[in-house]
């Protein structure tokens, strides 16, 4: 498996973890505010994660030869 192949694999894996973390996030807005924004930080700290990955794993232009 191929270093991309990694960071696309883990790309995934925190996207989906970000989408459960805003999920869980708005349901709690009702009910329980310190949960809710305690969720959204962690997903804000995933969504950096997320950026710094797509940063990485961004296609790479063909070479000009």
């Amino acid at each position: 498996m191929s270093r991309r192949d990694k960071l696309k694999q883990q790309q995934l894996k925190l996207n989906k973890r970000y989408k459960q973390l805003v999920e869980e996030a708005y349901n709690l807005r009702q009910t329980n505010h310190e949960e809710s924004d305690q969720s959204e930080y962690r997903a804000l700290k995933l969504l950096d994660k997320l950026n710094k990955l797509k940063f990485l794993v961004r296609e790479t232009p063909q070479s000009l030869s």
